[in-house]
Formats: structure tokens, sequence, C-alpha cells
């Protein structure tokens, strides 16, 4: 191969990583500030929120385009054809966390004036914060392709599901309390079930990572600790 089609090559390749590190820092702003709508109930930063998760799927199909030409015009091996893999697939996961952002600001659409306490929003800003510094280190691990710092990401996958279960738990009381609390109260249940999700991706990019930089699979099962399908919550009637 020429060193002008290495060149060219290895510029496709810095293109395509380039797209994936431009998604992962508008997936990060999405999420951030469709949570930050959420704390104030503010529609119209949630409706930017929406407006803006278009350009990301925009990218995230021409970084799929992308990888697309590169395989079928360099036929890459081993490393080579790993990375092209891990663009598509790391692109697709970032789609998906901007469509849970968009999903969170749709909430705050629907919540429009509804009754809040800010007694129901520490449990989401905090489940929030942990799945964006998810999201910040294996993104930084991709970049860096820092094997150890993604499989650290993947490992406390658990804490983000154990928070949602612990939170659900909690909004349910609340709803009990007070049939007042239902609408509000259900929403947010809504919110905190995409933001465990946002975490679950974080963890789907972290298996990616390990599987550029190895050429292996995870072999251990993905740690969960989500137990919300089979939370009770007792009621007591006054």
């Amino acid at each position: 191969m020429s060193e002008h089609i290495v060149s060219k090559y290895d510029e496709e390749l810095n293109d395509v990583a380039r797209r994936i590190a431009e998604m992962g820092g508008m997936a990060e702003r999405l999420v951030d500030v469709a949570v930050g709508s959420l704390m104030r109930l503010d529609t119209d930063t949630a409706r930017a929120v929406i407006a803006d998760d278009k350009k990301l799927d925009v990218l995230q199909r021409e970084c799929e385009e992308r990888a697309i030409m590169i395989i079928a015009r360099r036929q890459p091996m081993a490393m080579d054809l790993r990375e092209v893999i891990a663009a598509q697939r790391i692109a697709s996961d970032l789609e998906r966390i901007g469509d849970l952002a968009k999903n969170i600001a749709k909430r705050v659409i629907a919540l429009d004036g509804q009754f809040q306490s800010k007694r129901f929003n520490t449990g989401v800003e905090h489940m929030a914060q942990l799945s964006l510094a998810q999201l910040k280190d294996v993104l930084d691990s991709y970049a860096t392709r820092d094997v150890e710092q993604a499989y650290q990401v993947w490992k406390r996958d658990e804490e983000i599901d154990a928070m949602y279960t612990s939170l659900f738990r909690e909004l349910l009381t609340y709803m009990m309390e007070d049939p007042r609390n239902i609408t509000f109260c259900t929403h947010l249940l809504f919110c905190a079930k995409n933001i465990e999700r946002i975490g679950d991706h974080a963890t789907n990019i972290a298996e990616t990572v390990h599987y550029v930089v190895t050429g292996q699979v995870l072999a251990e099962d993905r740690p969960k600790q989500d137990d919300s399908s089979t939370t009770a919550v007792a009621y007591e009637q006054n």
C-alpha cells in the first residue's frame, strides 16, 4: 500500500474518530441540559433539547456512512477493522443517549404547570450526575484507549441501577401518601428510567472500548442491580 493511500486511510479513520468525539460532547450536553430543564420545569430549554437532538441524528448517519465506505474501500483487518466497527457501535449508543435526553425533555413539556416539590427532584438529579460521570469517563477511555478506565465504568453501572430501584420505591411512596403527587411522580419515574438507560449505553460503550483494545468480548456477566420490577411498597391505610 503506497504512502499516499496509507495517509488517506488514516485521514478517513481520524475523521470518523472526530465525529465520534463531536457526538459524545453533544450527547453529554443534551443530557445535562435536559435534566436541568427538568429540575426547573423550563419548557423553552426542553424544546431546544428536542430540536438539537436532530443534529445528533445527522452526525450518527454521517459517521455510519463513512464507516461503511471505509470497509468497502479499504477492507480493513484486525485492529483497524475493530476501530471501524467500534465507531459504528458507539455512534449508535450516542444517538440513543440523545433520544433519551429528548424523552426527558418531552416529559418537561408534559409537566408544564404541574405541582412540583423539590424533594422529588433530589434523587433524579443525583442519578443524572452519576450517569453523566459515567458517560464522560467512558468517552475519555475511548479517546485514550484506556481499557482499565472503561472496565471501571462497566463495573459502576450497578450503582445507577441500585439508585433507580431506591428512587422507584421512594416515588411510589410519595404517590401513595398524596394522590396529588401521582402525575408528577409518574413523569419523574419515566425520566429516571431514561437516565438509568443512559447509564446502560455508557456501559455498552465501555464494552466496545474493551473490544477495540483487546480484541475480546468481556466474558463477565454485566453487573445489574435494578430490582424495580420486583419492588413492592407496603401501603398502610390510616
